[in-house]
């Protein structure tokens, strides 16, 4: 065989090999910002990416944890997320600050956005706060629109002050008492329950007190719509596809959720999901489907 013939048969040899070494299609990376540690109203997520539903329509997705709306909302931003859950209401606080984020679909029909504060010391209306401490980080979602809600039910912010709190010490400090009161979510109510006792903290709803703007939603960067509205919709696709086997489903979502994240605690995810899923109960839900804008409530 001369040297030439033998030439080629290397290079066609590495060739060959070297396709057989790639995957048959590769999936194009997206990133997808969550908007805090992980809660029940990720589920769907993590099911989307364990049934391969993002696979299927060409997606390599990786999930990251972020500390608060605020947080999510950056990651998105700034590119290092292609997309992320966030806050409607600071969704729309954000453009003000000049971030280029829209949001592409909604998750909770109704909002979640409460304080928490305990039996023996209620905070039930929201003059209450005034002369109080509130524990949260500075991204959180019920920080970012504190102005509005203080503004419209007449509380005096000078009165209130507001005490950085990681993500996952919240709980820690109420029950400790070492914040008056925290701004969570209501779904976080069974968190709070586990260390204070059933019936020990008492929950202050915002849509209580005349706020009902939309709540969870997802949104992504002007550059991702822009550039990459085909991964979006298929990221959109798969996720409501999750969503809805959450709902089909719960237990057997609570069983990918655990197989995925390990550290979560099952019985409080339960009652913490059917929270979450309660806010998505809802009659627009039913007749539009998951996901839904009524352009009439982003009014």
């Amino acid at each position: 065989m001369g040297a030439l013939q033998m030439i080629r048969k290397v290079i066609l040899l590495t060739a060959l090999l070297g396709a057989l070494a790639l995957p048959a299609s590769a999936n194009e990376k997206f990133v997808f910002a969550l908007n805090w540690f992980p809660v029940g109203d990720h589920a769907a997520y993590w099911v989307a990416l364990d049934k391969g539903y993002f696979a299927e329509r060409g997606l390599d997705v990786t999930l990251e944890n972020s500390k608060g709306s605020g947080d999510s909302i950056a990651k998105v931003d700034s590119g290092r997320a292609d997309a992320g859950l966030a806050d409607a209401a600071v969704v729309v606080a954000s453009h003000a600050r000049g971030a280029t984020v829209k949001m592409v679909g909604m998750v909770f029909d109704k909002t979640p956005l409460n304080f928490f504060s305990p039996k023996d010391a209620p905070i039930t209306q929201p003059k209450d706060l005034e002369g109080k401490t509130v524990g949260a980080p500075p991204g959180d979602s019920q920080r970012q629109m504190w102005p509005a809600f203080a503004k419209a039910n007449h509380i005096d912010m000078s009165k209130v002050t507001w005490v950085n709190v990681e993500p996952t010490a919240k709980v820690a400090a109420l029950a400790e008492k070492r914040v008056n009161a925290v701004a969570d979510y209501t779904t976080g109510l069974p968190l709070y329950e586990k260390p204070m006792g059933k019936g020990n903290v008492v929950m202050m709803p915002w849509s209580n007190f005349g706020f009902h703007m939309y709540s969870m939603s997802i949104m992504a960067s002007e550059k991702t719509i822009k550039e990459r509205p085909e991964a979006l919709r298929k990221f959109l696709e798969a996720a409501y596809m999750g969503w809805r086997d959450v709902m089909a489903d719960p237990e057997a979502a609570l069983k990918i959720f655990k197989k995925r994240v390990p550290e979560i605690d099952v019985d409080l995810i339960r009652a913490n999901m059917k929270l979450g899923l309660d806010l998505m109960n809802t009659e627009r839900y039913r007749k539009n489907g998951i996901g839904w804008i009524d352009p009439k409530k982003m009014c």
